[in-house]
């Protein structure tokens, strides 16, 4: 259900962004480490983006791989929760990617100039 409050700091930190404009999309990275469930993210985004910059907006989600690096220098994509090395079979690691959660981009629609030419 964190989702939800995540929903909320998307619509949030899309709308303080996009000033007096209405937001189209937001970009987000979500790091496969994260366990957030991106049909739950969609369907909160939708609730709390009523009545804001971001209502209709889309919500573009991606997965990003968790990787890791062994101090042996070995860096692999974390398919098993295993954290040993597949080189050494060493414990001693760390995260190189996988525990992203951000806003990367807002489209915002703007303002047609209406006035003659």
């Amino acid at each position: 259900m964190h989702e939800l409050s995540i929903s909320r700091a998307i619509v949030e930190t899309a709308s303080r962004h996009a000033g007096a404009g209405r937001v189209v999309s937001v970009r987000v990275a979500i790091g496969a480490l994260r366990q957030v469930t991106p049909s739950s993210l969609h369907f909160y985004f939708e609730i709390v983006a009523r009545g804001t910059a971001c209502d209709g907006a889309l919500l573009d989600t991606h997965l990003v791989p968790a990787r890791m690096r062994c101090a042996c220098g070995e860096v692999w994509k974390l398919e098993d929760v295993c954290f040993r090395c597949p080189r050494c079979g060493g414990a001693e690691v760390s995260v190189v990617s996988g525990e992203e959660l951000c806003v990367e981009s807002i489209e915002v629609e703007e303002e047609r100039c209406t006035a003659p030419r």
